[in-house]
């Protein structure tokens, strides 16, 4: 994963436009609240990003709490949400130091396919611990084996489509095509999961599963995971 955060702690072209980063994490902050199962719920952002509309989310829970691995993403993390006095910002490594059954929502968005798959069975087991009883994982943007990049870029054509940025949509796949990120994913690639792969992984870290009926975020060709911890009869 150092690789994926080195890249992500970069100046990087990931986003085509202001207007599709902006729309990409306000779709996610939706998506992310409507998961949260009451107002004082403490909520985890695994591996968050920039995370532009946090301060959504965190208005819709009791504490969210953005674990975030790239220093320099942290930082303005940091500066950015200061104010906000429900907002904590923390390293993965403060995640793996966090009090047992302490959370009621981890959400780990767009995250497994830039992890090795034994980084994410260590950071499941972590999470079911920190999870409390009544709490659930929400595993998103699991990338399928049979489902390629030119999904990926349909999805993004689309999305651009809808939303007014088509133009800058198609510059950006020409610009993505010669980045550093497209050498990093050659290189390195993704990890894929098939639905029964993803499942397995989830139940061998203790926890029960079911596929939600769609992903987070605008990609409808990946998948979402709910995860909870079994019920103790």
């Amino acid at each position: 994963m150092d690789d994926w955060i080195d890249y992500y702690d970069s100046t990087h072209t990931i986003y085509v436009s202001k207007l599709h980063r902006d729309l990409h994490f306000q779709i996610i902050a939706r998506d992310i609240i409507g998961y949260i199962p009451s107002p004082d719920a403490t909520v985890l952002d695994y591996a968050c990003g920039e995370a532009l509309s946090a301060s959504e989310v965190a208005a819709a829970c009791g504490k969210l709490i953005l674990a975030e691995p790239a220093p320099g993403v942290r930082g303005r993390l940091i500066a950015r949400f200061a104010p906000n006095t429900k907002i904590r910002v923390r390293s993965l490594d403060d995640i793996r130091k966090m009090q047992d059954q302490s959370i009621d929502l981890v959400v780990m968005n767009s995250v497994a396919q830039y992890m090795t798959p034994e980084e994410l069975d260590a950071a499941l087991l972590n999470i079911r611990r920190i999870l409390k009883p009544s709490g659930k994982l929400v595993l998103g943007d699991i990338l399928q084996p049979n489902v390629g990049m030119g999904r990926d870029v349909m999805a993004l054509l689309g999305f651009g489509l809808r939303h007014g940025f088509l133009k800058d949509a198609l510059i950006g796949l020409i610009s993505t095509a010669l980045s550093d990120y497209r050498q990093l994913r050659s290189k390195i690639g993704l990890q894929r999961y098939s639905e029964d792969e993803i499942t397995a992984k989830l139940k061998a870290a203790g926890f029960a599963v079911q596929r939600a009926q769609g992903n987070i975020g605008h990609n409808r060709w990946r998948m979402t995971f709910i995860a909870r911890p079994p019920l103790v009869r």
